[in-house]
């Protein structure tokens, strides 16, 4: 809210924005500017003079202040692959009745206070629609990932595709998301300035898919996945505090901990895994261990990943994004797969390729979900709300190949489907009281003393 000094024998205009104050003084007398002192305060004509936008005029002011429009109109792409040129731009004349309409319509909500709760539910209604729909993505996309899960283990098992040729030919069939930042005028290596960064982003979430299905190959599935997001999460949480300075509130961080037990109760080995009378291979051990750690590792990247494009997100879009990570893809699982020295086997039947081509899928719905709810939430709750795909992955794990799941795992799921849903509720129940003290807040400002 900005503020003004009052001059003596003045009437005042006040307008009315979400976050700001303007008034506008109309003095009687010739101001006299006493010297060494700047104390003028511009009047309506004056150059430098800009009038707040009124509640009418709010539309547009979020159409003008959108990432989208920053995005779309700071940087043209003119079809060469490496180079970026600045569009040309002429500032849009504003309508010279603007600022008449914006007071009348100031005046108008002062008189009325029907008119304000009317401006107020349309501002909150947009506001909740948008956070509903970036909520209904991020189920969507943990949906995905279960279903994911579940087809990587199925053509692992069933058609002998090794997890990194899966991580190949997704990447290499998710590279026609280049037509994206093109059809957009954008350059699809990022904006000059920018490009360092999200090609650090790409590389750190290529690493964290090699990584994780590469553990694949010495843990289970279901254990991998889980370790991954549960690290994914924790992480996240802490490197967007250190390097964005953002914080969780308590409630979040409270349920978050909670999906985190959760995920932990599922990670508790079973009885035969505990058996303590069977002699322990080394061979086995170190395997196993190795395979643990990789998944760590794959949720220390991932989390580096979404905390870069949560400080990207103004000037990297999402088609950008997922080029990004196709390219990046291309050149790591290769040299994962020479690394580990795991073997090629292409898919020679339809249900094979049929199977792979709804993993794309599923890993390109799954990213559009994520990576859309990174430019609205903090990395720590989108990576939480994926925790669903652990229990996702246990329901059709149980459809697909029947096995009794264990006590730990069933209540190690229902934690985190319990966690999750209330940190949706959280977010989007509570917008009737926002929007009812919105409402108190603006008739108080109307009532003060400064009109």
């Amino acid at each position: 809210m900005e503020s003004t000094h009052l001059l003596s024998g003045s009437k005042k205009r006040v307008k009315i924005h979400p976050h700001t104050v303007t008034a506008k003084y109309a003095t009687h007398t010739p101001y006299a500017p006493q010297p060494g002192v700047h104390t003028h305060f511009p009047q309506p004509g004056d150059d430098g003079y800009d009038d707040a936008p009124s509640f009418e005029d709010f539309g547009s002011f979020l159409e003008e202040t959108s990432d989208r429009k920053q995005l779309t109109e700071s940087k043209k792409w003119p079809l060469t692959l490496f180079g970026s040129r600045d569009k040309d731009t002429a500032p849009k004349p504003q309508a010279a009745g603007g600022a008449e309409v914006g007071e009348g319509g100031a005046k108008a909500a002062k008189g009325s206070g029907k008119g304000v709760g009317e401006q107020l539910a349309s501002f909150g209604e947009a506001s909740v629609s948008a956070s509903r729909l970036t909520w209904v993505g991020l189920l969507g996309a943990a949906l995905a990932h279960g279903c994911l899960i579940v087809l990587t283990r199925l053509a692992s098992e069933r058609f002998s595709l090794g997890p990194l040729f899966l991580v190949l030919v997704r990447s290499i069939v998710q590279l026609l998301s280049v037509a994206v930042p093109l059809h957009r005028g954008e350059s699809p290596f990022g904006p000059e300035g920018y490009r360092l960064r999200l090609l650090c982003y790409g590389i750190a979430y290529s690493l964290s898919l090699c990584c994780a299905y590469s553990s694949l190959t010495f843990v289970s599935a279901g254990n991998a996945t889980t370790m991954w997001r549960l690290a994914t999460t924790a992480l996240s949480a802490t490197l967007a505090f250190l390097l964005l300075e953002e914080r969780l509130g308590l409630a979040d961080g409270i349920t978050i901990a909670a999906g985190l037990c959760g995920l932990g109760l599922v990670l508790l080995p079973t009885a035969d895994e505990t058996n303590v009378d069977s002699p322990t291979d080394p061979v086995v051990f170190w395997r196993s261990a190795f395979g643990w750690s990789l998944s760590a590792l794959a949720g220390l990247w991932m989390a580096l990943a979404l905390v870069g494009y949560r400080s990207l997100k103004e000037r990297v879009g999402v088609g950008t994004a997922l080029f990004t990570v196709s390219w990046t893809g291309c050149l790591l699982a290769p040299a994962s797969l020479a690394l580990l020295q795991e073997g090629w086997s292409w898919p020679v039947s339809a249900p094979a390729w049929g199977l792979v081509l709804g993993l794309v899928a599923c890993s390109v719905a799954a990213f559009l979900g994520m990576t859309h709810a990174l430019t609205r939430l903090h990395p720590a709750l989108v990576s939480a709300s994926q925790s669903l795909e652990v229990s996702v992955a246990m329901l059709l794990h149980l459809a697909v190949l029947p096995a009794a799941p264990t006590a730990p795992e069933v209540v190690g799921n229902v934690m985190v489907v319990l966690s999750v849903g209330w940190l949706v509720a959280m977010k989007l129940l509570p917008s009737r009281g926002g929007g009812r003290r919105q409402r108190e807040e603006y008739e108080e400002i109307l009532d003060s003393p400064i009109k």
